[in-house]
């Protein structure tokens, strides 16, 4: 059965999984691995596992072949290569000036081409400087414009939260995170607490979206009128993770109260009690609307459904 493991890439700090077959692997190997741009040189990270569960359905990237001396001094030029084509294009694009942003430079393995890859408000002619980078390094040059989310997941850095940024380390996707998620988990609005390096909304608003979403669901929304055993009053405040109302009562004072213990939309039940009591009196007082009533009484759980009908849905 064929194993998995864990490969990091020293350029960028990415960590994924690969198919290494039957190989014999152990952590801290260097290894060839195949990419979306032919061979890459990474370092297996983890200890190899048995390939089973979810991922016997899915299709992964394997391991080539374990990296040989050759290889590592290939690995080493092309970064030297690298750093010379950036000075360089760096240099270009502030002569011309070119409103564009450099973010980094990157050899394919077994050479051939060289990606150039910068952020930029709009689109940019970089025709000219295609032909300096071609008659000074006498190789193929690819520029690839990115965004700033894909920026930041090349550079790397540190979060909010004091750990590496997660586009770096292990997302592959960049899903789409809107403000509702945020909104949803009660957090603070300020577009410097939900923003990351990227300047765009983080990445983590989505990983804690559904749960809440839906534990919300049956719960008293904000601004609603719930009864408790210390009296009525409106919903100000939930607490989500610990399923907690915080409920500003008639007499003006908070109290905070458990999910199951609120009664929900007091003012509806009371005219409904009100109405039942009027309807007795008045069977009482007439006895020739007894039947009247009756039929009422009969027709009234119909009536209750139909209306209950679209909240339903």
């Amino acid at each position: 059965m064929s194993k998995l493991v864990d490969i990091q890439f020293p350029k960028y700090g990415k960590v994924g999984v690969f198919d290494a077959g039957d190989l014999s692997l152990a952590k801290g190997d260097k290894v060839l691995v195949e990419s979306e741009l032919g061979p890459a040189l990474g370092t297996v990270c983890s200890e190899p596992l048995e390939r089973g569960g979810e991922w016997n359905d899915k299709s992964l990237p394997k391991v080539l072949r374990p990296a040989e001396e050759n290889d590592l001094r290939t690995y080493e030029q092309n970064r030297r290569l690298e750093r010379e084509v950036y000075e360089f294009c760096y240099g270009k694009i502030q002569e011309r000036g070119l409103a564009m942003n450099l973010v980094s430079v990157d050899r394919l393995f077994e050479g051939g081409k060289i990606m150039v890859y910068f952020t930029a408000e709009g689109r940019i002619d970089f025709r000219e400087l295609v032909k300096d980078l071609v008659q000074r390094f006498r190789t193929r040059i690819e520029m690839r414009q990115i965004g700033v989310r894909h920026q930041a997941k090349m550079v790397g850095g540190l979060g909010g939260c004091g750990r590496q940024l997660c586009c770096t380390t292990f997302l592959s996707n960049f899903d789409p995170v809107s403000i509702k998620m945020a909104k949803e988990q009660n957090l603070s609005l300020n577009p410097s607490k939900i923003s990351g390096m990227c300047g765009r909304l983080m990445c983590c608003l989505s990983y804690e979206y559904r749960y809440y979403e839906n534990a919300r669901k049956g719960i008293p929304k904000v601004g609603k009128r719930v009864k408790t055993t210390k009296g009525e009053g409106k919903v100000v405040r939930q607490n989500v993770l610990k399923r907690v109302l915080t409920v500003l009562l008639d007499s003006g004072e908070e109290q905070d109260v458990s999910y199951d213990d609120v009664i929900r939309n007091p003012a509806a039940a009371q005219p409904a009690q009100a109405k039942g009591h009027d309807k007795g009196k008045e069977s009482r007082e007439d006895p020739e609307n007894s039947k009247g009533a009756a039929e009422e009484d009969r027709t009234a759980p119909e009536d209750t459904s139909k209306e209950k009908e679209p909240s339903d849905h």
